[in-house]
């Protein structure tokens, strides 16, 4: 099992978990984060003076799928987050050693349906 990890632009959220339902990937959790990558921010213009952002709002997403699962995973957000300009975000894969459904005591594999 691998656990993907997902940072995009908040405006990509929506696109993104509409990619999952497209390949049956039921479970996943978003969180808003802030931070910046190489370009370290970016500057604003408010009323006439710039002001520079160091940290920008992102959403991180976070999914734990199958080994088989993940090239197909990774392609959807990519596809999905995709937007061509610098801060579309990164992926992270993870190896998962165990998963525990806290209800039935599912572990691994069954746990994730």
């Amino acid at each position: 099992m691998k656990k993907i990890e997902a940072i995009v632009r908040p405006s990509k959220v929506a696109d993104v978990c509409a990619a999952f339902k497209t390949i049956d990937n039921p479970g996943l959790t978003i969180t808003e984060v802030e931070g910046h990558g190489t370009q370290n921010g970016m500057e604003q213009l408010v009323r006439g003076k710039t002001y520079k952002v160091g940290l920008l709002t992102k959403a991180r997403i976070e999914i734990v799928v199958k080994d088989s699962d993940v090239d197909e995973v990774i392609n959807a957000i990519q596809k999905a987050a995709f937007t061509g300009k610098f801060g579309d975000g990164k992926i992270f894969v993870y190896p998962v050693e165990n998963v525990v459904r806290i209800r039935t005591n599912e572990r691994c594999e069954a746990a994730l349906v």
